[in-house]
Parts: C-alpha cells; structure tokens; sequence
C-alpha cells in the first residue's frame, strides 16, 4: 500500500482493518510505500520491498516455506511440531551458539536462555554457550582494508574443530550473514562464498554428532548512511538460500523475515526508528526480536508476544532478576571458551581459564 492513496485512503482502510485485527488478537504486517504515481492518485506504485513480499510468499507457500501437511506454517506449527521441536531442545546437554558480533553481545542468547529456564526444571537445564566472535564470517570472505588494515575478517573454519573439543556441543544455533557480504552489492560469488562456508560448517558439526539449528541473518538498517545501495537485500538472499534448504531436511528459523517486517511496522508509527544506529548492531529492541523470533519458531507465541524480557518473565511468573543473573554468566562461559578454543581475532577481551569460568558461573547460577 501507499501512504499517499487517495483512491484508497490506508487511514480509512489498511490501518482500520489492521486495527480491528488486533482487538481480536490478530496479526497484519503492512510493508508501507510512501509515494504511489501521482496518475494513479497514488494508487499504483513500484514496490521498494520486494524481499519483503518474496518472504511472504515463501513463508506461506507449503511447497517452499517448509510448511507442514497440515497447513501449519514456521511460526504457526502444528503441535506435533512444536512438541517435536521443543523435544530436541530439552534433550540437548550442551548448547552452542554460534554467530558474529551480535552473537558475540549475547542479549538475544542469554534471554534466550532465561526463557528457556521458564519452561525446564533447573536439574533438566542445558549448558548454555555463546561463541559467537565478532567480525566474523562463514564465506571466508573480508574486505580490503578491513579494520583499518590491522587484520581480515575471521572465518568460522579456522576454529571450529577447536570449539567443538572444548564445547562438546549436542545443538548448535548458527547465525552467520550480516559481515559474509562483506558490506558490498550482491553478485553470485559471495553468494556461493557463503552457501559454500555453510555447508562446510554444517558437515563438521554433523560429523560431531550436533543437531544444528540455522537462523537467518539479522537485518541490516539501510536507512543508516553507511551505505548507498540496499544491502539488507543482500542479506535477504542469503536467507531465501537458507530457507530454500528447508527442503533438505535443514532446520531454518527465519529471523531475517520477522526482523525486517517488524521494523517495519515500528516505522509506520515512527518513521526515525532504528534497531541499530549503525545499521549493523541491533540494540535491546533488536536482540528481543532475535529471542521472541526463536522463541516464537519453539511454538511459545505466549512468551514470545511479550514486549520485553522483563514483561517475557512475568508472563511466566519468573523473577526478573534472572535475566541479569543468565547475562552475567553467559559473559563469564563467553570469554572462557572464546579463549580456551582460540581464534585469530584481535581485541577481544580475554577469559578466565575454563574452570575458574565455570566455577564462577556456576556461583552466578548453578549449572545443571
């Protein structure tokens, strides 16, 4: 729709039915042009979010969105499905996240793990660790003059053997993207880089006996001025590749879909919003799209309809100073296993040895 249709005014139809909608409990996302042709009245326009509409395409079409038989769509499934997946995640021991400098932060991670200690007794918690590491990619690809020239960009594939030692992770979730396009227009090279740096990646934890959980990359704001072309398209074709593998039996949560369309719909109240001012790093608004997103795909609409973590665990009768207490030990295990694994990226801060790691984590909140 367009905000300037005068045969087909959106206050009088578009935002009306999206109100009534939500009375009731329901959903409409509304990918909002400003300007249709003044011909038309502005009823007719070229469309600037064809990604957007291709994802919803995808994501409701059963033969490619990995829809299931009975019509259950990725955040709407059956609950055989969502018993099926929830089951997988409380059989996990040892839970690995692997990622770039969003993983790296850790908000969406370690809220992630606070929700989950609202649906498992504490004897039946995973150990939950985040090696994202920042700067990362899974294409092995960096730019020129990267970081100033002080050092490329690290791949995943110089490290991950030694994670997998040290970690010894039963489910892993991957999110990788945002840095593997390397901040340039698309072209068919970086995207085979990536597919390639994914598969590989995806063999070496099958190999290690991990159920892997593919999480498609963030968006990338390009209202920030970085950048003078749509990278978060970009973005968007690595995640319509990553969705397109659904059909070989992969399992892929489609954040980058939920993500873009939900920035959306805070822009259509405050054109100036921004889950990250650089364009890059999502602040907590972002992280919690990440949580709700995955937590929403494990079947908790409950949960993941919360407007904040806080408000998440008080809709579980959860005290709130978990959240604090699960950030504070995931920083802790972070470091410790960044350290204990290696990597070739400089600057990050160093970890304790892994037992005074655990030891201090485990006083923060007791470990399983």
């Amino acid at each position: 729709m367009t905000e300037n249709d005068r045969v087909v005014p959106p206050s009088e139809n578009t935002y009306v039915l999206r109100s009534r909608l939500e009375e009731h409990g329901g959903r409409l996302d509304v990918i909002s042009v400003p300007k249709g042709t003044e011909k038309s009245k502005g009823h007719h326009f070229t469309h600037e979010a064809v990604d957007q509409v291709f994802y919803f395409v995808v994501q409701n079409t059963a033969s490619s969105s990995g829809a299931s038989s009975s019509g259950a769509s990725e955040f709407q499934p059956s609950a055989a499905e969502s018993s099926e997946r929830m089951t997988t995640l409380a059989a996990a021991k040892r839970i690995l996240f692997l990622g770039d400098s969003i993983t790296y932060n850790g908000q969406y991670v370690a809220d992630f793990e606070s929700w989950l200690r609202t649906k498992l007794p504490a004897d039946e918690m995973p150990v939950i660790i985040n090696a994202g590491l920042s700067s990362e990619t899974v294409s092995g690809l960096s730019e020129d003059g990267h970081a100033g020239g002080r050092f490329p960009r690290p791949d995943i594939a110089q490290r991950i053997d030694r994670v997998i030692q040290h970690v010894r992770p039963d489910l892993v979730f991957v999110c990788y993207g945002m840095n593997c396009g390397i901040y340039k227009p698309s072209s068919p090279e970086r995207l085979r880089a990536y597919q390639d740096g994914m598969i590989a990646l995806r063999k070496t934890l099958d190999a290690a006996g991990a159920v892997i959980i593919h999480v498609t990359p963030p968006t990338y704001d390009d209202t920030h001025e970085r950048l003078d072309f749509p990278y978060n398209e970009v973005l968007g074709e690595f995640a319509s590749w990553l969705v397109g593998q659904r059909k070989e039996g992969w399992r892929v949560i489609d954040l980058h879909q939920q993500m873009t369309a939900a920035l959306q719909r805070r822009r259509a109240i405050r054109p100036d919003f921004l889950f990250a001012r650089d364009g890059v790093h999502p602040g907590p608004d972002g992280h919690w799209v990440m949580t709700s997103t995955m937590i929403r795909w494990f079947g908790d609409d409950l949960s993941a309809d919360a407007n904040t973590p806080e408000s998440m665990m008080k809709n579980q009768n959860a005290p709130a100073e978990i959240l604090g207490q699960v950030r504070t030990r995931m920083k802790l295990l972070r470091d410790a296993y960044l350290s204990a694994a290696g990597h070739k990226r400089p600057g990050v801060k160093p970890g304790l040895p892994l037992p005074e790691a655990i030891k201090k984590a485990d006083a923060v909140i007791a470990s399983p």
